[in-house]
């Protein structure tokens, strides 16, 4: 049975996407059979894989109104092991279009079971919002990846997050974990990067991952050319820094 992980933090901007994408490439090329379910309406997980988010025909959407299985919307990349469900900017009114279903905060947990044995790893890249779709992500979900960035206002949100968390395993999944926490656009340079490392790690200890993801340029150029990081710099930082990530999550499950 696949372990399924949501990259979730509603603060935009402190490399969810990046974390998402690049994690599911690299959990491939370790061989793990990886499944990335784009869950933000902005599509940039699905562009950042060469993906054309105007495609409307199969995507996340036809799954949570109920036109489509999960498995019929699923799309090979060219990263090795890594298959994709596409997001499109009509996930935007799927909220309003659910508003008065019942059990719609299931939608997505009912659907992800057909094909969750067919894969080791299941990521979903969430919106930075705590709307209806992420919170179909939390409650289908085995654990949470809290991504943030090394920067002044890093905490910022992270206790309103932890408090989603905590209602969603009282209300709608028990069962849910924090995978852990991910520190991202590190600069060793900065002063301020140091000193939020530091605080991190002495407010949460062991869940916070020993990897940390540093500012790196190619980082931010691959998603242009429609590429993961390995496949676009395989000597980069970047691939350095998601291969020990992807490294440390298959040895912590």
């Amino acid at each position: 049975m696949g372990k399924i992980i949501s990259i979730a933090n509603q603060k935009g901007g402190v490399g969810k996407t990046t974390t998402s994408v690049n994690l599911a490439a690299s959990l491939g090329v370790l061989e793990k059979r990886v499944l990335l379910i784009d869950a933000d309406p902005q599509a940039n997980a699905s562009s950042g894989l060469g993906f054309d988010p105007n495609n409307k025909d199969l995507s996340l959407y036809q799954v949570l109104s109920g036109t489509k299985n999960l498995s019929e919307v699923i799309k090979k990349s060219e990263s090795p092991n890594l298959d994709l469900i596409q997001s499109s900017i009509d996930l935007v009114g799927i909220e309003i279009e659910l508003v008065d279903q019942k059990a719609r905060e299931f939608r997505l947990k009912e659907k992800i079971n057909e094909v969750r044995s067919h894969y080791d790893f299941i990521l979903i890249d969430c919106a930075p919002s705590l709307g209806l779709i992420t919170l179909n992500a939390l409650t289908s979900s085995d654990s949470v990846l809290i991504p943030i960035q090394c920067e002044y206002f890093a905490l910022e949100g992270l206790g309103k997050l932890l408090n989603t968390i905590k209602s969603v395993q009282k209300i709608h999944n028990k069962e849910l974990d924090i995978e852990g926490i991910l520190l991202t656009m590190f600069d060793s340079r900065l002063r301020l990067s140091n000193q939020v490392v530091e605080e991190v790690r002495k407010h949460f200890g062991d869940i916070v991952f020993k990897t940390i993801i540093q500012r790196n340029i190619k980082l931010g150029e691959a998603p242009g050319f429609g590429k993961d990081i390995i496949t676009y710099d395989v000597s980069s930082k970047g691939t350095k820094n998601y291969l020990s990530l992807a490294d440390e999550i298959v040895n912590r499950n």
